[in-house]
């Protein structure tokens, strides 16, 4: 378990870290096809596995994130697409309790994201959580993504948070190792991201369900 005393600034991710990823995989794996296959009459399947393949290749690569890419690529507009099912965005279990806790235990709380500023934007009015954090970046601020060492070291030139006193929590084990990589020692992994999937046994790092045991201890200053 965490000792807080050791802990002065918190980075979190945003989507399956305190929003359920539900909402991400439902748009991007079925109504992004479905509606790219009916605007553009293409058979669904083939929709499918056509996205499949340009997803995998750009994984972990800022491009992946951008919603102007996928534009461009897919001849769509993407935050109309999200609007249409806007209403899956939800805040995970104990997020606003643990945020709250954060504050005031005097944590510097900072949201890190790979989310393009346009889903960032959109997601932030949904869930009104932008009034508990110091600061909030999408890393397309910084050109790189959480997988990038350059991020990290764009990150800490701007913030000149101190490595052995930070806690990063995300729910992907690769940007969780990236974190590793340069230094971050305090790491937690989101065992269930998406509700509607079963959470995984994660052996590589420290893995959470909710936050309520991490706000038993910051209430108890330890």
């Amino acid at each position: 378990m965490l000792q807080w005393q050791d802990i002065d600034t918190v980075l979190l991710d945003m989507d399956g870290t305190l929003l359920d990823l539900y909402f991400d995989n439902h748009f991007w794996l079925s109504h992004l096809p479905m509606r790219y296959a009916q605007i553009h009459q293409k058979d669904i399947n083939q929709v499918k596995q056509q996205l499949k393949q340009s997803y995998q290749a750009l994984q972990g690569q800022l491009k992946w994130y951008c919603f102007d890419y996928w534009e461009n690529t897919l001849n769509l507009d993407i935050m109309q697409l999200k609007a249409e099912v806007e209403h899956l965005i939800q805040v995970r279990d104990s997020v606003p309790e643990f945020l709250t806790a954060l504050k005031n235990a005097n944590k510097k709380v900072i949201l890190l994201t790979n989310s393009h500023p346009k889903g960032l934007k959109l997601k932030l009015n949904k869930t009104q959580l932008t009034h508990y954090f110091d600061q909030v970046y999408s890393t397309h601020e910084f050109g790189f993504s959480k997988e990038s060492q350059k991020l990290w070291q764009a990150l800490i030139e701007k913030e000149r948070f101190d490595k052995n006193r930070t806690l990063f929590v995300d729910d992907s084990l690769d940007i969780l190792h990236s974190a590793k990589q340069f230094g971050i020692k305090h790491l937690i992994a989101i065992a269930n991201p998406d509700s509607q999937q079963p959470s995984r046994n994660i052996t590589e790092f420290y893995s959470i369900e909710d936050y309520w045991a991490l706000i038993k201890a910051l209430k108890g200053g330890t």
